[in-house]
């Protein structure tokens, strides 16, 4: 992902979307949707999410894919870049922390593509965090 990128989350769903940290490699985003709240069209480069809250989302991708996700508090997923818009389907409040990576322009990181360790390590310090 670019850093103007017109897609960037942070930047069309500032009501959803915090910028914590950003540099060459990563973008460290906090994840917050009320119950039943809905995001626009927007894209994230591939990366960890780390669930503070759990919930039902469902994720609708720009062809019309609809896929349930039910996160659960403390665990950490890849996502590989896609453009979605997100629905928090649930009763209580979503919380997450995502950690894309930046990879000089390539935002073609497969889905098979093993995480860098020190993703994973910042992952499951994060995913560490939320369960004290």
């Amino acid at each position: 992902m670019q850093a103007g990128w017109a897609q960037d989350p942070t930047k069309v769903e500032p009501k959803h979307y915090k910028l914590d940290f950003e540099n060459e490699r990563v973008q460290v985003v906090s994840v917050h949707y009320g119950p039943h709240e809905k995001s626009s069209m927007h894209n994230h480069p591939g990366g960890v999410v780390v669930v503070i809250t759990g919930g039902h989302l469902r994720f609708t991708d720009e062809n019309g894919t609809v896929k349930d996700v039910f996160a659960k508090p403390g665990e950490a997923r890849w996502f590989a870049p896609f453009k979605h818009t997100v629905e928090n389907v649930g009763d209580t409040a979503y919380n997450a922390v995502y950690v894309g990576l930046k990879g000089g322009g390539k935002d073609t990181i497969s889905k098979s593509a093993p995480v860098p360790e020190e993703v994973k390590v910042l992952a499951e310090s994060i995913a560490e965090a939320s369960r004290n």
